[in-house]
C-alpha cells in the first residue's frame, strides 16, 4: 500500500495564494508633493508573502496531524499485512494437502481460499480509501485554519495580498526578506493552537 504524503504543499499554496484581501480600500488620497514616496513605500508592504515550506515545517497542528497520519496509517499497513500473511500460510498449506484431499473437499476449499482472497483486496481497497478519506478531511482542516488566520492577520497588519512562496513550486520569483511573515504566522497559528488544546 503507497504511502501518500499528509499534508501537501500544493495545497497550501493554492490557498495563500487564493490571495487574501482585507480592508484598508478606503485610504485618503495622497498628493502627488514628495510624500508619494511615502505611498510607493507602503503599497510596496500591502504585499507579502509567507515561506509554506516554513510554515508547514513549523506549524505544531501539522506535526500533530503528520504524525497522527503515519500512526494510522502504519497500523492500516501492520494490519493488511498481517491478513495478507494469514492468507498466504492457508494457501501455502492448502498446497501441501491438495494431493490427498478428495476432489470435491480440493473444490470447495478453492472457492473458500478465493472468496478469502476477493475479501483482502476489497479490505485492502477500503482501507486505502478511508486513509485518503482522513487525509484530505486533514488537508481541508488544515486549509481552513490556515485561511481564517491569515485573512484576519491581513486584515489587522493592513496588507491586501499575501502570497504564497515554495522552493519547489512558487507564485513568487523574488521577494524581499522584509516582505516575509512567515515567522510572524507561524508564531500566531501555534499560539492559536495551543490555546485551542491543539487538535480536535
Amino acid at each position: 500500500m503507497k504511502k501518500a504524503p499528509v499534508i501537501t504543499k500544493l495545497s497550501l499554496g493554492l490557498l495563500v495564494a487564493v490571495g487574501i484581501t482585507a480592508c484598508n480600500q478606503n485610504k485618503p488620497a495622497t498628493s502627488t508633493t514628495p510624500a508619494a514616496a511615502n505611498t510607493t513605500t507602503a503599497a510596496a508592504h500591502e504585499t507579502v508573502y509567507v515561506n509554506s515550506d516554513s510554515l508547514l515545517s513549523k506549524y505544531n497542528y501539522v506535526k500533530d496531524i503528520n504524525k497522527k497520519m503515519n500512526d494510522k496509517g502504519n497500523a492500516a499497513k501492520a494490519e493488511v499485512q498481517s491478513r495478507r500473511d494469514a492468507l498466504q500460510r492457508e494457501v501455502a498449506d492448502y498446497q501441501k494437502n491438495a494431493n490427498t484431499m478428495p476432489a470435491d473437499q480440493r473444490q470447495a476449499t478453492e472457492q473458500r481460499l478465493q472468496r478469502e482472497g476477493q475479501a483482502e483486496q476489497a479490505y485492502e481497497q477500503n482501507t486505502s480509501a478511508e486513509l485518503q478519506d482522513a487525509q484530505g478531511k486533514a488537508t481541508a482542516k488544515l486549509d481552513d485554519k490556515v485561511a481564517e488566520y491569515v485573512k484576519q492577520y491581513a486584515k489587522d497588519k493592513g496588507y491586501k495580498l499575501v502570497l504564497t512562496y515554495s522552493k519547489n513550486g512558487s507564485s513568487v520569483l523574488y521577494g524581499d526578506p522584509s516582505l516575509d511573515i512567515t515567522a510572524d504566522v507561524v508564531k500566531g497559528l501555534n499560539d492559536a493552537y495551543t490555546k485551542d488544546g491543539g487538535d480536535k
